[in-house]
């Protein structure tokens, strides 16, 4: 497996932060500081409840450093794993007041992330043996952009643009106030310049010549479908980079890679892929 570059600890480490502040505000851990003695100490183990693919597993962990109490943590799979049900994934050793406190938000991002992985490897393995490639999209979650990201990363697929900052897309509404797909790429190119990749969204045959005429990088294929999409993909002739999008499921992707797009890009992935169960059992 391709080594998995993780989101910069800065950043996962302000996210983790947060999501404590968020759990714990002014009070702290009220249930544990009541029942559970300071001193006591305990080994758990988080366990993976249904099959799929970690992701997220020293992002979520990270968590038992930040709340006070020594715990010890050793890991049994990496993320990019798949995993059986009841696949143990790691051993906590340590303060049992920290263990508690951390649990929560330790799961939150490991089932959520470790979901994104899963439902992104099912797509990919759809495709599995043609070019085509699974990427996301800007549709993710406010403030865990990176951590979603790496997720789809951890599932086989590749990152879309980052942000709005980093790659320019050219959609629907934009072209309202182009002339043509030309037009708009045109003018795009002279202000961001030869460095910075340009995508045109597309929704019909009769667009595609302009753009790619404009010099666009990527040809975005919006909700084309059948011989549409093939005959879409054969105008842009190798020229441009193709990409399909709109609606598509692991059930339908392999159709859609039989039509020699380049990508297929998914919005769901991140936005409404479906939690992996995991659990940490004292």
């Amino acid at each position: 497996m391709t080594e998995l570059m993780p989101p910069p600890a800065h950043e996962v480490e302000d996210i983790l932060r947060r999501a404590l502040v968020e759990d714990l505000a002014q009070g702290g851990d009220l249930t544990s500081a009541a029942l559970v003695p300071e001193t006591a100490t305990t080994q758990g183990r988080v366990v993976a409840r249904a099959a799929g693919t970690i992701a997220g597993l020293h992002v979520g962990l990270g968590v038992f450093g930040l709340v006070g109490g020594k715990v010890s943590i050793t890991t049994s799979v990496d993320d990019g794993e798949r995993v059986e049900a009841g696949t143990p994934l790691a051993t906590l050793d340590g303060s049992t007041r920290a263990i508690l406190t951390g649990e929560r938000t330790c799961l939150n991002i490991l089932g959520h992330l470790s979901g994104i992985a899963t439902s992104t490897r099912s797509v990919v393995d759809a495709v599995a043996g043609t070019a085509t490639r699974i990427a996301d999209t800007r549709k993710t979650t406010p403030g865990l952009r990176a951590l979603e990201k790496y997720a789809v990363r951890c599932g086989g697929g590749m990152n879309h643009r980052f942000g709005l900052h980093d790659a320019v897309m050219i959609k629907d509404n934009h072209l309202v106030v182009a002339s043509s797909p030309a037009d708009a790429v045109t003018k795009v190119r002279s202000t961001v310049g030869h460095t910075v990749s340009i995508t045109i969204e597309v929704d019909r045959l009769d667009q595609i010549e302009s753009a790619v005429a404009g010099g666009a990088d990527i040809i975005l294929l919006d909700n084309l479908r059948g011989d549409d999409l093939r005959r879409a993909v054969e105008l842009v002739g190798g020229r441009a980079i193709t990409e399909a999008s709109g609606n598509i499921t692991p059930e339908t992707a392999a159709k859609i890679s039989a039509s020699g797009v380049d990508v297929i890009s998914l919005g769901w992935i991140t936005h409404s892929a479906p939690r992996l169960d995991v659990a940490l059992d004292l």
